[in-house]
C-alpha cells in the first residue's frame, strides 16, 4: 500500500470518468469499457507528475506498438 488511503481517491476517479463520459465521449461502449477505465486509471495515477514526465511515460509505452486503422467505405 502506498501512503494513506481514503475514499476521496476513488470518488475523484469515478468523478473524472463520469465527466469524460458526459463531456468527451458521450457514449461508452460496454465492449470497450475496460479501455476507458484503463485510460483514466493511468491519468489518475499520473496526475502528480509534471507534463514532461507524463509525455515521456506515454511515448515510452507506445514503443513497439502498432495502431490499427481501418478505412471506412461510405
Amino acid at each position: 500500500m502506498r501512503g494513506e488511503v481514503h475514499t476521496n481517491g476513488i470518488e475523484s476517479f469515478w468523478s473524472m470518468l463520469k465527466r469524460a463520459h458526459k463531456g468527451t465521449y458521450h457514449q461508452m461502449s460496454p465492449k470497450h469499457l475496460n479501455r476507458y477505465v484503463a485510460e483514466f486509471t493511468t491519468r489518475h495515477n499520473m496526475c502528480d507528475a509534471n507534463t514532461v514526465n507524463q509525455m515521456v511515460q506515454l511515448t515510452g509505452g507506445l514503443a513497439g506498438k502498432h495502431l490499427k486503422y481501418e478505412k471506412l467505405v461510405a
